[in-house]
């Protein structure tokens, strides 16, 4: 049975179930993100964590696609080029040619350097990241959404 709170003082249990509720939905692993729409703001240790699972999986990869979901086309290829600033295996041409208006989506394949971008509007915000094999019996996995500037 459910206590009834009242009167004064309920602000004090609305924050107690507020931070619970946080509690609830620290990040700690790369599967901690995979039910959100949306990239969560992360905390120095929490990046630290995350980029070391993430690296340990995308340098077992034999190539890995990016899907980056973005306010506008500017922050999309932003994002890209800081993934391809921090590992200088996955490079990409021809970004200046890029262009959607409104909100977007990018997809990036590191194996065959295509970039597309196309305008999505209604999708969250950050960086997907799909671990791929050439050998069809290794599943690809994908993780995120991180955050747009996770890789500067």
């Amino acid at each position: 049975m459910c206590q009834l709170h009242c009167g004064l003082g309920m602000e004090e249990h609305l924050v107690n179930n507020f931070l619970d509720i946080k509690k609830l939905m620290q990040i700690n692993k790369l599967v901690d993100l995979s039910n959100l729409r949306t990239a969560p703001e992360l905390s120095n240790i929490q990046e630290k964590k995350l980029l070391a699972e993430l690296e340990a999986n995308i340098f077992n990869a034999d190539w890995i696609t990016i899907g980056i979901m973005a306010p506008c086309d500017n922050k999309a290829i932003e994002a890209l080029k800081s993934i391809s600033k921090k590992y200088s295996s996955i490079q990409f041409g021809n970004l200046g040619s890029l262009h959607a208006d409104g909100g977007v989506f990018l997809k990036a394949n590191q194996k065959t350097s295509n970039v597309f971008v196309r305008s999505e509007n209604g999708l969250g915000e950050g960086i997907l990241i799909t671990c791929q094999y050439d050998e069809s019996a290794k599943e690809s996995n994908t993780f995120g959404p991180l955050p747009l500037d996770f890789f500067t």
